[in-house]
């Protein structure tokens, strides 16, 4: 007996990923390579901020090194991710794959303290650039759906960034009197 809003078998072994899609090599060489170009764009984000500002963070050698450090966070963070996938916890295997990139990062960064000197040596704002470009793609995907939307969502979002920038701004000048700036 199939009642209504059941997945049949069918869907559900369609469904499933098999182990040899989620730990392929090619779909691990995909990832390297979209965060080896990621790289790129955070090595050229600061070499222009670097001819603008000559004042800032040069690329140097220790830059290359936190650059690879985060590469390579990410990618242990991506098979652990992956693995987690397999596990009958439901928070394990719902737990975002960011998560687990931050969770790795985390660990690695108390386990020796290299990792972070490593790290400093990367421009900040560069590293934002990437971040903020893959934030935009991935909304860029959904914006039939946001035109679908009431227009009583748009007052809202307004609504809501006045009060995270004025709460932010209220933070950070509360920060500074404190410290005595």
């Amino acid at each position: 007996m199939t009642v209504i809003g059941d997945p049949t078998e069918a869907e559900t072994s369609a469904s499933r990923t098999t182990s040899r899609e989620l730990f392929g090599l090619r779909r691990y060489l995909t990832f390297a390579a979209v965060l080896l170009m990621s790289i790129a764009l955070v090595l050229f984000t600061q070499q222009m901020k670097l001819w603008v500002s000559p004042e800032s963070t040069p690329v140097s050698g220790s830059t290359l090194a936190g650059l690879g450090t985060l590469w390579l966070f990410s990618l242990a963070g991506l098979v652990i991710g992956d693995l987690m996938t397999l596990s009958r916890i439901p928070v394990v295997k719902d737990f975002p794959v960011l998560g687990w990139v931050a969770l790795v990062s985390l660990f690695s960064c108390l386990s020796w303290s290299g990792f972070v000197d490593a790290i400093s040596a990367v421009d900040f704002l560069s590293l934002t650039t990437p971040i903020l470009a893959f934030a935009g793609v991935s909304v860029a995907d959904r914006l039939v759906d946001l035109s679908k939307t009431s227009w009583k969502v748009a007052i809202t979002a307004i609504f809501v960034f006045i009060g995270t920038y004025v709460g932010s701004a209220l933070l950070a000048q509360f920060g500074l009197f404190v410290s005595g700036s």
